[in-house]
């Protein structure tokens, strides 16, 4: 049985989605997910347009401006859900490892950074 789509989300899709809370064009989602990432993740011209198309289909955004070839979107409720969802998997996932490592105060051991 395949796995339903967008039970979890990617880096790249996760923050596709956060840079959407402002209304923006692609080509600025471009820019900042490297810039709020500290270059940390990149999103590829090909991969951002492809997850536009999907995040439209499944309405988790919505387009708010064609002009021309540019167009802007903004996430929707279903879009801040799903960002909403996503953080709390990712959250379990940290307290889980500072249960089972015994740490505190979210600090990472020298060892990980």
């Amino acid at each position: 049985m395949p796995r339903e789509k967008f039970q979890t989300l990617t880096e790249q899709m996760f923050y596709t989605l956060l840079c959407l809370k402002e209304e923006c064009y692609g080509m600025d989602i471009l820019d900042r997910v490297p810039a709020m990432t500290n270059k940390r993740v990149n999103v590829g011209s090909g991969t951002l347009y492809t997850l536009l198309e999907q995040f439209l289909e499944a309405e988790m955004i919505r387009e708010t401006k064609v002009e021309g070839r540019r167009r802007s979107y903004i996430l929707t409720d279903k879009g801040r859900a799903m960002l909403e969802k996503e953080c709390a998997r990712i959250s379990a996932q940290l307290a889980d490892y500072h249960l089972i490592f015994g740490e505190s105060s979210g600090e990472m051991s020298s060892e990980i950074k």
